[in-house]
């Protein structure tokens, strides 16, 4: 059973009574007539070669209150794409299946470049960023919900409990985040354990007056993968490019909307899917290229909000980060044998020296260069730019369209 506590600035949604999930869906389907819902998708084509896109294709069948569903193919030939589409062949809810190495896509992306509002390189928040745009180009959809494509133990009630207190009008919210546990045999996260949370704590101890730290402190799982928002919210926020995704959105989130308009909501008893290994020693891949990326995003935003980030206050947080964390794995040991759960302190402690030294290298990178970092431009600022642009999507995906039900 979920405790019913409300910490920091963040409303909090318990889940109280899974047993009511029927009757919020139920709700769902009636409020949609007005406040139409419409799903993102964003998958590596390796994704539909797996059990778990199977499963999240089954139970999205069942779903009656999305307006429409986009999913975004990445990494994939045009074969691929078309194996990956069929997934979503007489779907009772229209489906949109965008491959992002259409010439299309690519020629929409050089454009961008040569308007000097780069799109960044393929990626997750360049893929989310355009459904973003497909989606707003139809203009028939109010909410907008996203969830990641490897989710093995996917129930429909996940979405149900993360579109209700955006789509529900009494409710008042604008951004909805979800939260989960994430353990099989031991505990899993180590990125939002090990690293996000500690490092976000160090950085309150150097600027224990800065609101924006303690906005993200506020969040008990910063880095899911899961958030719904207004569409007119997802119309004027920027988008990191990279790894630094939900980190740039919840950024956007605090700069765009009211504080109270904002919640997060506990959306699973438990989350599983694919995970991540260390790559200790090469910061291109696994959780050091994440953990790399979302540092630099980070300490971009608050720089953003007024924070001085010079080499000593660098060095106080490094520091302070490897203590903090080191005392975090104390905590988590103790969880961990309380719950009868595997856990292995070398491997915690290996993960938190890897992740200090992708600090390292992130603060040397903001330091040589603060705005070398990529965001993508929100889509106001491209539609000055390129005013035909949401047709010219619409147009690649109707071709796309054209040839996936072929």
């Amino acid at each position: 059973m979920a405790d019913f506590f409300q910490s920091g600035v963040v409303t909090t949604l318990h889940r109280l009574n899974p047993h009511d999930d029927d009757v919020i869906e139920a709700e769902l389907v009636a409020i949609a007539d007005h406040n139409r819902i419409g799903l993102v998708l964003p998958a590596l084509y390796t994704e539909f070669e797996h059990p778990a896109m199977q499963q999240i294709v089954d139970e999205l069948r069942t779903v009656r209150f999305l307006k429409r569903i986009v999913v975004a193919i990445g990494g994939a030939t045009h074969e691929q794409y078309l194996h990956a589409a069929a997934f979503f062949r007489d779907f009772p809810t229209p489906v949109t299946a965008l491959w992002m190495e259409h010439p299309k896509v690519e020629g929409l992306f050089r454009m961008l470049d040569d308007q000097g509002i780069s799109a960044g390189g393929p990626g997750k928040g360049r893929t989310c960023w355009l459904c973003y745009g497909y989606l707003l180009a139809r203009e028939d959809v109010d909410v907008i919900a996203l969830h990641d494509c490897d989710i093995r133990n996917y129930d429909k009630s996940l979405l149900t409990r993360l579109c209700y207190p955006v789509a529900n009008p009494n409710l008042g919210f604008e951004f909805c985040k979800g939260y989960y546990a994430r353990t099989t045999t031991k505990m899993h996260g180590r990125v939002t354990r090990l690293f996000f949370s500690p490092l976000v704590r160090a950085l309150i101890t150097l600027q224990p007056t800065t609101h924006f730290l303690r906005y993200l402190d506020s969040f008990r799982y910063a880095l899911s993968g899961e958030f719904a928002m207004r569409a007119d919210l997802a119309r004027v926020n920027r988008i990191p490019s990279d790894w630094g995704l939900e980190v740039g959105v919840l950024a956007e989130v605090f700069s765009n909307c009211a504080l109270k308009r904002i919640c997060q909501v506990d959306i699973a008893d438990n989350y599983d899917h694919k995970h991540q290994v260390l790559s200790e020693a090469d910061a291109s891949a696994g959780l050091r290229r994440m953990t790399l990326e979302i540092a630099k995003n980070l300490f971009r935003t608050l720089a953003a909000q007024g924070c001085v980030l010079d080499d000593a206050a660098f060095r106080t947080v490094l520091v302070h980060y490897q203590e903090l964390a080191q005392e975090t794995i104390n905590k988590y040991y103790a969880d961990a044998m309380l719950n009868g759960l595997e856990f292995d302190r070398h491997a915690e402690a290996s993960a938190v020296s890897a992740f200090a030294e992708s600090l390292r290298e992130a603060a040397e990178t903001y330091s040589a260069n603060p705005l070398s970092l990529p965001i993508i431009p929100n889509w106001n600022r491209v539609l000055h730019a390129i005013p035909g642009m949401f047709d010219l999507i619409l147009d690649a995906a109707e071709e796309m369209e054209i040839v996936a039900t072929a």
